[in-house]
């Protein structure tokens, strides 16, 4: 019998310390096998995957990778978080969004896990007269309110203020925050208001109300418009030192003017570039406070929102996932507030099943997964730590572009912030029409068959600013059109799916062809003949080796048939009959356009 050797836990101590570059050596080995010939550094890069903002992530992170130290909670510069206990007390503050006045819907949110209101006033959403009744029945001293008011904030903080008084509620037991955000309403609107009546909000809150802060640096306008991460980052510190300036000018101290702001920013399902986001934006505001003369008001107080450019129309269940990982990706970094859009978010207002599904996905990952346990449970990550610190490089290299522009009111008015989202969201609209960013239930395995989710409409969102864009826009004209062409002749447009050869030759194309017609409401047909499919378009599915014995005679045969275009799910070659060629990486959104076109589907 072996007798293994008691030497406690040093499972590896007989094993000789593999080197990076014997790594890299496998590495090439396994990318040779796939017709890459590279090695070294080359074959680790072969591996690595381009971000936005110019960054790149490797398949191997080690302690080669250095980043500054992230320091400790409660400490400059908070990468760990603003707070020396983190979330552990209880989690995070489940904050859920409002936008009528609906007191049995508030009611029933904080009865069951809500623990703060994001009410949107004013405008098209909850009167000013009815913050009241959309409040009834709230205990205003334990659950803190938000409010999002465009430039009717000054007479919906004033309500608010008066409910605090009316209903007994002390000025120090009141919590919350007024939401005056001037740079954020411009560039939702491209309308600006007076901040003065905000800074005079400030000082109030300052002298009389230390629970309640008076400003929001909202950062969802720039990721709603198409920013990228670097963008979104640099456009919240632009506008937070546009509003300190205000703040400080107006008599506030800077450890005040600091007080009286809270970051809001979006969480997608991206949960790596989530986590190193919020770290980045903790470090990147305390420098900033540093700057200014007052390095421990630098922690910053952060409110999370689940994006709500991933949410998807169509098969929206899926949205649940999406949601579910980016709420994750939120607590894991620390975000003192999160809230959950609900999954149906982009259809219309949401019903009771929906908003409790999102209050719910804050509890379980806090209950059940023990999320809130650990502070910063990825700090320490070699892949994290270098992530955030190239982020936050990123980043304040866009917020010194914006201050050289005149700062963040003079860079909107001039179209420079537009210009540069709108570049970055032209390169990922180009990545999401090639499907090389793909969308679940989407571009990738979408259902033609499902049943729509009807929601009563929602509020119109303020407008005449920076747009609002969603991964799905493309695919969702492409889906429109082939809903209209079923309501006025009862059957989809179709085209047939004529494998060649036995299964093991034509299953992976046939199921990426399948995938790519339905993303544009385009019917697949791969039973019985092409004569008795309806469909007058074809697209051939098998094996390059099948291809070049069967292509041009099976393309010839289906055109005699009645095939007016013939497609090739494949690489691009030269075989006669063929039409259109199509493979992973090419502009699916074009060539499904086209072929409704060709159909006469408008």
């Amino acid at each position: 019998m072996t007798v293994l050797p008691d030497d406690g836990l040093s499972l590896a101590a007989e094993f000789p310390d593999a080197t990076h570059e014997q790594w890299q050596h496998l590495v090439a080995g396994v990318l040779r096998k796939s017709g890459k010939e590279v090695s070294g550094a080359e074959a680790e890069y072969a591996l690595s995957t381009a971000l936005e903002d110019g960054l790149r992530t490797r398949p191997l992170y080690t302690a080669r990778d250095h980043a500054p130290d992230s320091g400790l909670p409660g400490f400059a510069p908070f990468v760990r978080g603003g707070r020396a206990e983190g979330n552990t007390a209880g989690g995070w503050d489940v904050r859920q969004r409002h936008t009528v006045a609906d007191g049995d819907a508030v009611l029933a949110d904080l009865e069951n896990g809500v623990t703060s209101l994001w009410l949107a006033v004013g405008g098209s959403g909850i009167p000013v007269a009815s913050l009241g009744r959309a409040l009834d029945g709230v205990y205003l001293d334990l659950a803190p309110v938000v409010l999002d008011a465009g430039d009717e904030v000054a007479p919906a903080a004033r309500e608010l203020l008066r409910l605090y008084e009316e209903r007994g509620v002390a000025s120090d037991a009141a919590r919350g925050n007024l939401g005056g955000d001037p740079l954020g309403h411009e560039a939702r609107t491209g309308r600006s208001y007076d901040i003065a009546p905000v800074t005079e909000l400030a000082r109030s809150c300052a002298a009389r109300y230390p629970g309640i802060r008076a400003l929001t640096v909202d950062a969802l306008p720039y990721h709603e418009a198409g920013g990228s991460a670097a963008q979104e980052l640099g456009c919240s510190l632009a506008t937070g030192v546009a509003y300190l300036r205000e703040l400080t000018d107006a008599g506030l101290s800077t450890e005040e003017a600091c007080a009286q702001l809270e970051f809001r920013y979006a969480a997608t399902a991206d949960q790596f570039l989530t986590v190193a986001k919020l770290r980045a934006a903790r470090r990147l505001w305390a420098r900033v406070a540093e700057a200014c003369g007052a390095p421990q008001a630098g922690a910053q107080l952060q409110h999370v929102v689940t994006s709500p450019v991933m949410m998807t129309r169509r098969d929206p269940w899926v949205n649940m996932l999406r949601a579910t990982v980016a709420t994750l990706a939120a607590g894991v970094a620390g975000a003192d507030a999160v809230t959950v859009l609900p999954f149906d978010h982009a259809l219309g207002l949401p019903d009771a099943f929906a908003r409790r599904i999102a209050r719910n996905t804050s509890t379980i990952l806090i209950e059940e997964s023990h999320l809130a346990r650990v502070i910063d449970p990825a700090g320490g990550s070699w892949y994290v730590e270098r992530l955030t610190d190239e982020l936050a490089h990123a980043a304040w290299d866009f917020f010194q572009e914006i201050e050289r522009s005149g700062g963040q009111a003079a860079a909107l008015r001039s179209g420079m912030v537009g210009e540069r989202l709108a570049e970055s969201w032209s390169q990922r609209s180009a990545k999401l029409a090639a499907r090389r960013e793909p969308l679940t239930g989407v571009s990738e395995f979408p259902h033609l068959a499902e049943k729509p989710v009807v929601r009563e409409p929602a509020p119109e969102p303020p407008t005449g600013g920076l747009p609002r864009v969603r991964r799905d826009e493309a695919y969702e004209a492409l889906r429109a059109r082939s809903d209209a062409h079923l309501a006025a002749t009862g059957t989809r447009p179709r085209v047939f799916l004529a494998a060649l050869g036995p299964a093991a030759a034509h299953t992976a194309r046939l199921t990426f062809a399948a995938n790519l017609f339905q993303a544009g409401g385009i019917e697949p047909v791969t039973e019985g003949t092409f004569e008795e499919s309806g469909a007058r378009e074809v697209c051939l599915c098998s094996s390059d080796t099948l291809y070049e014995e069967q292509a041009e005679a099976a393309a010839q045969s289906l055109r005699e048939a009645g095939a007016q275009h013939v497609f090739l799910a494949g690489r691009p070659g030269t075989y006669a009959g063929i039409d259109t060629y199509v493979s992973a990486g090419g502009d699916a959104v074009a060539v499904l356009s086209a072929t409704l076109d060709r159909m006469g589907v408008s």
